[in-house]
């Protein structure tokens, strides 16, 4: 019997249809080559616009051959949990490395930025709590708010004044929370960091920024956004992601050590989900080692970021906020999103449609990625896809 006779499941197959009929159904393309500046899609080596590494780490041969290494003095998986046999020297070096690199006290690291999210919030706030969340937070925030059993007050995108009037109507709660992203991921703009911590330390709240967008693209070499507004020992938690600009897979929990040491104690995917696998932590250690040597990457992202915006915008096209090198294409509706995906992959580009849910309705886009791994001639080709497709489809003139 297929699934479409099973009446158990009848209500998913219409829903599918329906996501189809909305232009709201994602499909799924599969890379068959290293993840690059160029990628393999369908046997066609195409220009990638849509990854997360910024830096292009997640094919760069020092990180290969780092990872390589540890295998053969390691072996691959950990085996257990980081509390009762997942601990090697490798985690151990990578968490005191990161705790260096980004100054602050103390890091402990998980299997993702995600499971980093559902660590740390519901280990810091309970039932009888109070998470003051920014209206855009990630969906990983929003899950790990809702798994802690706190109340959420959402205050508007970006907007400290907002925040202090939530504050002052939300008093009836022990604990309390501020949560921000750094950079947001859809709109590539900034969190006001420096008035979310001055608010932070008015009211006495404990304050958390998720900086997974952040690290390897903003501060010193890529520390991240609290390096970049230079806010070292005043933001309480500091989240973050070596599965974007560090190229490998793992999350970073960074911040005041009695913090790190109590999300040790009760962070349940800490507790109870495997360790990082040992050619990931030795890859991400050697990622930092990279980064402290030398900031050529994040100079050259940032300078492939402000000739693509630049650009962008000299032809027409509505890059939104962005003050980072993700730039969103403002289309307004899905099927025209979709549309301009497509024909942009029909000209060499590979630049996905991002609509509802992941962005409010009537906000579809494309988002635009720039990374290092990026050549002059890569830039120049797909600015030139982009004016035709957007002449093509009247987005631009």
């Amino acid at each position: 019997m297929t699934d479409h006779h099973d009446s158990k499941i009848a209500y998913l197959v219409e829903q599918l249809e329906d996501l189809k009929a909305n232009n709201l159904f994602n499909r799924i393309r599969t890379i068959e080559s290293p993840m690059d500046g160029r990628v393999v899609i369908d046997g066609r080596r195409i220009l990638n616009f849509c990854a997360n590494n910024y830096l292009g780490l997640a094919n760069h041969p020092r990180l290969k051959d780092a990872a390589k290494r540890a295998i053969d003095e390691f072996g691959i998986g950990p085996g257990a949990v980081r509390t009762i046999a997942g601990t090697t020297s490798l985690h151990d070096r990578l968490e005191q490395r990161l705790a260096e690199f980004k100054h602050a006290e103390a890091v402990v690291t998980l299997q993702s930025g995600f499971t980093a999210n559902l660590a740390t919030i519901p280990a810091l706030v309970g039932q009888s709590d109070v998470i003051f969340s920014d209206r855009l937070n990630h969906a990983s925030i929003i899950d790990g708010c809702r798994l802690s059993r706190a109340a959420i007050v959402a205050y508007e995108h970006g907007d400290p004044a907002d925040l202090r009037r939530k504050i002052a109507e939300s008093t009836e709660y022990s604990r309390r929370l501020i949560i921000t992203d750094g950079v947001f991921s859809m709109d590539g703009d900034i969190a006001p960091l420096p008035e979310l911590v001055e608010i932070a330390e008015e009211y006495q709240i404990l304050l958390m920024v998720d900086d997974a967008h952040g690290e390897g693209v903003l501060g010193r070499g890529g520390r991240g956004i609290v390096d970049h507004f230079g806010l070292h020992g005043r933001v309480d938690v500091e989240v973050g992601t070596m599965s974007k600009a560090f190229g490998v897979v793992g999350g970073i929990v960074a911040g005041k050590r009695t913090i790190i040491d109590w999300i040790k104690q009760r962070g349940r995917p800490f507790l109870f989900s495997s360790a990082m696998t040992i050619p990931d932590a030795a890859a991400c250690l050697e990622a930092v080692e990279l980064l402290e040597a030398s900031d050529d990457l994040v100079q050259c992202l940032w300078h492939n970021t402000e000739l693509m915006k630049r650009e962008m915008q000299a032809l027409g096209f509505d890059i939104g906020s962005s003050a980072t090198p993700i730039i969103p294409l403002m289309l307004g509706e899905a099927a025209l999103a979709q549309e301009f995906s497509r024909r942009l992959f029909e000209a060499g580009v590979f630049a996905m449609a991002i609509a509802y849910p992941t962005v409010p309705k009537g906000k579809a886009r494309i988002r635009v990625m720039n990374t290092a791994a990026h050549t002059p001639q890569d830039l120049e080709e797909a600015l030139t896809a982009f004016q035709h497709v957007g002449r093509d489809l009247g987005v631009i003139g």
